[in-house]
């Protein structure tokens, strides 16, 4: 009997297992509720529903579904977080692919985030056949379009863990239709035993960020507990990352497939996009590479461009849009210098109509050195350096190598080194170097760690490109063997003048050598042969936009000038009745483009006081951004004025200099410290030092001994902190806030709540737009709720939330259950419920608290206070009613 999965394909050499059991079991998906967000007033709307799978072995997996726009049926992607992480990580990816119209199906893997079990590894008994589940389910759902009964149109996404899954489920289940792995794998067994070394500090990254060996499969924990004692990978440990791999179904992974690989990344390197391109490309189908300038060792990820890339290529091969452009068959980043400006390294991207592989256009160059011994010392200590695993973020080691800055480091007599001479003109290298070389041995193997050195004119400046070491493992290497080695995969440019230099390690940080001392030998065979990919080209750059519209611009605007200046007026006079008040808004309209009708905001009218705290409220839509972006100056009103302290505002009016704002963020240099990066963006200004008032702004904003830290050290709280502190210089009499606490954990919100009222404590104005209701209620003296661009009520926080219908009754003394039944009799009275401190009474029509005060009285009722009982949230959702 065959108990295969519908729709999915089995390698011939592999049957399944475990899987039948769960395989007959029906996945269940219970509801959990929906939520609704946009990223503008006039986005559309996308829908979330939270669902639960339960799977036929009792896992379950916790998943989020998005929806956005019209009805009718749309592709659908199943989008994968990396490891360690959830669904929530892709959550903003999810939600902007919502909005090109796709249905989006985001899960948390076995053992991650709420989703049960244990970490498998992309097991195709587990977390393959997982998403095989969730594909079924897809194709139950009325939005999804369907190639055939049971078979959705989808792609599938993901970056990391996320795209390996995204490369196997497309091998086992023939109805995935297009996919876009990045940063991913092709054999995990290749990329933590390269050249069969066991790559210890990845290995052990990789066990701790998944909660530890007990959280994986038992297989799995005692493989690596195994490996990890003996410092050598076994065959029972390749075999079991092996079936774990995309590469055991290469033969069977034929859909168009976009692959995204890191040039700055010791884990997953650049071989093994290479060794899926070649496979996928065998079986027939469509194939994009694209070598991007980070990775898991850090570098810039280049997200904005690679998410618009995989969407074009989804409207290609899953809507069927051939006029969508999927880019070239191979893109790769290079770096070129840093930007002034910002410090951050200028990207630029080449390419060419094939991809040529890690060997197109060999050219030899050859080396010079003579045979030469060094150690390996005992228990491989000390060890040389190349990368880092786990150092990511903004820089990390590799995007310093790009610019040219070395940081390797080997230690004297535990390497050999062979050196060309200067070469004669800029070499472009792009691919895998090889050579040929002869290893001799004390012991019966050895270990060597190969690697290329762009080394400058004076002999001193050495750069590892990428930060990559190629490991070997010679075997039975007494007598002496030829090896020959393939170099890491890198893109390079060596200039003019410069040498190569091949260097062989004994030993390295991020990996496991013998233990045992032992003495190699190691003399050339061969020159070192280099990739040069000829046919990849970089675009020139482009002249400056502004070399092209100034002079007809310049033109127009004089002409305009010409036409208009007589009927210019000046700016409205300053209102003397207001100068005292940050801020008043009378009359503000503003009409969505195109259309005459619709207003983003409507005869909003509100005045804010100082010293006050003003909350601006409302669900999604209701045009908050809009009066916010009206409120800085940055887009004109169609109708209606705003004045602060009396001058009206308009795009660069002199009196926004008295107003700092905190919208979307604040951009950051991350190897300046915190004060540095605030006193370059003062001196941007051009404002005198002395107006900054920056050590006033940094008492506020609370960071403490943080500020001489570099910035990539920050957490996010405390860059949330920096970016308020930048906006606080000056100390504007009206501050900003738009969505202060996104992205911050409880605590971190606390502290934010405290800074803007210590803020305001000075007899300054803060105005916040938040969607954390509680929080506003806790933060917030004054509210202005808005629903659909129309003022709908404004007020003291106390006002607002007190005209509810709730009482809450304090007693000296706990009312027993028929005295409660009395008074839920009384007239007035819709019901009365015990609580630990009274009673919680709620009014019908007819009641009133007075009313409702004497009787108590009369029912001799223990009365110690009386007052409203209604949360923020609940007086919010009665005063928009159905918007939210």
């Amino acid at each position: 009997m065959d108990l295969r999965l519908p729709g999915r394909r089995w390698p011939r050499s592999r049957r399944p297992r475990r899987i039948a059991a769960a395989a007959a079991a029906v996945a269940v998906l219970a509801g959990a509720g929906t939520w609704t967000a946009v990223a503008s007033d006039d986005a559309p709307a996308v829908h979330r529903a939270d669902r639960v799978m339960t799977s036929g072995d009792g896992v379950r997996i916790d998943t989020s579904y998005f929806t956005a726009g019209p009805g009718g049926r749309r592709p659908a992607v199943l989008l994968g977080h990396g490891f360690g992480g959830s669904k929530d990580d892709v959550r903003q990816q999810a939600e902007d692919l919502a909005r090109d119209g796709y249905a989006v199906l985001t899960w948390s893997a076995r053992g991650f985030g709420e989703s049960t079990g244990r970490i498998g590894l992309n097991d195709p008994e587990g977390e393959v056949a997982d998403a095989s589940r969730l594909i079924d389910w897809l194709a139950r759902q009325p939005e999804v379009e369907l190639d055939k009964a049971g078979d959705p149109r989808v792609g599938m996404a993901g970056a990391s863990y996320g795209g390996a899954i995204a490369l196997l489920t497309a091998g086992y289940d023939d109805r995935v239709d297009a996919i876009a792995p990045a940063v991913t794998y092709f054999d995990l067994a290749d990329a933590l035993f390269p050249g069969g070394v066991f790559k210890k500090l990845w290995a052990g990254v990789f066990v701790n960020s998944g909660g530890g060996c007990e959280r994986f499969e038992p297989a799995l924990c005692r493989m690596y507990e195994r490996v990890a004692e003996s410092g050598v990978p076994d065959t029972e440990a390749r075999a079991l990352l092996e079936e774990r791999s995309p590469s055991a179904v290469a033969d069977r992974i034929d859909v168009p497939t976009l692959l995204v690989q890191g040039q700055s990344d010791s884990l997953f390197p650049l071989g093994q996009a290479d060794a899926a391109a070649k496979a996928i490309r065998a079986n027939g189908a469509p194939v994009g590479v694209d070598w991007i300038a980070g990775g898991h060792d850090g570098g810039d990820l280049e997200t904005g461009r690679v998410q618009t890339r995989v969407r074009a290529w989804f409207d290609r091969h899953l809507k069927d849009d051939k006029g969508a452009g999927t880019g070239p068959a191979f893109r790769v980043t290079r770096t070129g210098g840093v930007d002034s400006t910002d410090g951050r390294a200028q990207l630029r991207g080449a390419s060419a109509d094939a991809y040529p592989g890690l060997a197109d256009g060999g050219r030899s160059v050859p080396l010079t050195g003579r045979e030469q011994s060094f150690a390996n010392p005992p228990g491989a200590s000390p060890p040389a350096v190349s990368a880092l695993p786990g150092l990511g973020g903004s820089g990390g080691l590799a995007q310093l190598s790009s610019l040219g800055v070395g940081v390797s480091l080997d230690f004297p007599g535990q390497y050999a080194r062979f050196e060309s001479a200067p070469v004669p003109s800029d070499l472009r290298i792009t691919g895998s170097p090889t050579v040929t070389v002869h290893v001799r041995s004390t012991g019966d193997d050895a270990v060597l760690f190969g690697k290329v050195y762009d080394v400058g004119p004076d002999g001193r400046q050495q750069v590892l490109p990428s930060q990559l070491v190629a490991p070997v493992r010679v075997e039975d290497a007494r007598a002496g063997k030829d090896v020959t080695l393939t170099l890491p995969a890198v893109d390079h440019e060596v200039d003019k003048g410069h040498r190569l230099r091949l260097v062989l390690a004994s030993t390295d940080l991020g990996y496991a050598s013998p233990a045992a001392p032992a003495t190699y030998t190691v003399s050339l065979r061969s020159d070192l042969t280099v990739p040069t990919a000829p046919a990849v080209t970089t675009a020139a750059a482009p002249l400056p936009a502004w070399v092209w519209w100034l002079p007809p611009a310049g033109a127009v605007i004089a002409a305009v000038l010409l036409l208009t200046g007589r009927r210019r007026t000046t700016a409205p006079p300053v209102d003397p009745g207001l100068t005292g008040v940050p801020l008043q808004i009378t009359d503000l309209s503003k009409r969505y483009a195109r259309s005459a009708d619709r207003y983003a905001v409507q005869n909003l009218s509100f005045r804010v006081e100082k010293g006050q705290v003003l909350g601006l409220l409302g669900p999604n839509g209701a045009g908050k951004t809009t009066t916010l972006r009206m409120l800085m100056g940055l887009i004109a009103p169609d109708g209606g004025e705003i004045r602060v302290f009396g001058h009206a505002v308009r795009p660069g009016a002199p009196v926004l200099s008295r107003v700092g704002a905190f919208v979307e963020g604040a951009g950051f240099l991350p190897h300046l410290s915190g004060r540095e990066n605030l006193e370059l963006y003062w001196r941007a200004t051009g404002r005198p030092a002395e107006d900054a008032h920056l050590d006033e702004a940094l008492r506020i904003a609370g960071l403490g001994d943080a500020l001489a830290r570099a910035v990539r050290t920050y957490s996010q709280g405390m860059r949330q902190r920096l970016a308020i502190a930048q906006a606080m210089l000056g100390l504007p009499d009206l501050l900003i806030l738009d969505e202060p606490t996104n992205g911050l954990d409880p605590p971190q919100i606390r502290e934010m709540r405290e800074v803007m009222i210590r803020y305001a404590a000075a007899g300054r104005t803060v105005i916040v737009s938040s969607h954390l209701l509680a929080e506003v209620e806790q933060s917030c003296t004054h509210l202005v709720v808005m629903d659909r661009g129309r003022l709908v009520q404004a007020g003291p926080v106390h006002e607002i939330v007190g005209s509810g219908d709730t009482l809450l009754v304090g007693t000296a003394t706990p009312v027993d259950e028929p005295l409660a039944e009395k008074i839920a009799a009384l007239p007035g009275v819709a019901s009365a419920v015990r609580t630990d401190d009274g009673l919680l009474v709620r009014l019908d029509d007819g009641g009133t608290a007075p009313r409702l005060v004497a009787e108590l009285v009369r029912l001799e009722v223990p009365v110690a206070s009386v007052g409203p009982h209604r949360r923020l949230e609940d007086a919010f959702l009665t005063l928009i009613g159905g918007s939210a």
